[in-house]
């Protein structure tokens, strides 16, 4: 039986990354209903916290902010999952959230959802992609100070 070759490229015809995406992680890094990789965008001036983490084979990003109150939801760095791995959890309020969509479906924000971010899986990384000119990458660190 003859080699059928290398077989069809799965990004054919999939459009070239923005100049302006940022790795945020290599795509193993992100488990299954797992622990998920931090990171902050700069949004209109401003430094906020974001993260991703994958749910039913797919990456999802979104801002670290609760809809109920604008806290952090991970109970431990990274950990955004309640413990069946099914829904996002906020650690203060109990807020529980759809991966997929942000959308609340239980506790004291219900119906409203997390602001999602434009993340992409591709080349074995996880890109964000910002989605208007208004975000832009956060500053870099300032520098310790001088004892």
């Amino acid at each position: 039986m003859a080699d059928a070759g290398p077989g069809p490229d799965p990004t054919a015809g999939t459009p070239p990354l923005r100049d302006d995406a940022r790795r945020l992680c290599a795509a193993d890094d992100l488990v299954e209903g797992g622990v998920g990789v931090r990171f902050a965008v700069g949004i209109g001036g401003r430094e906020i916290g974001a993260f991703v983490v994958r749910y039913e084979g797919a990456v999802h990003g979104y801002l670290n902010q609760c809809a109920h109150v604008p806290m952090e939801l991970d109970w431990q760095e990274g950990h955004f999952f309640e413990s069946s791995g099914l829904y996002l959890m906020c650690a203060t309020h109990g807020a529980v959230y759809q991966p997929d969509s942000g959308l609340c479906v239980g506790g004291p924000c219900r119906g409203a959802s997390l602001a999602k971010l434009r993340v992409e899986e591709r080349d074995g990384a996880v890109y964000w992609i910002p989605e208007s000119p208004y975000d832009d990458p956060p500053s870099p660190p300032s520098p310790p100070p001088v004892p």
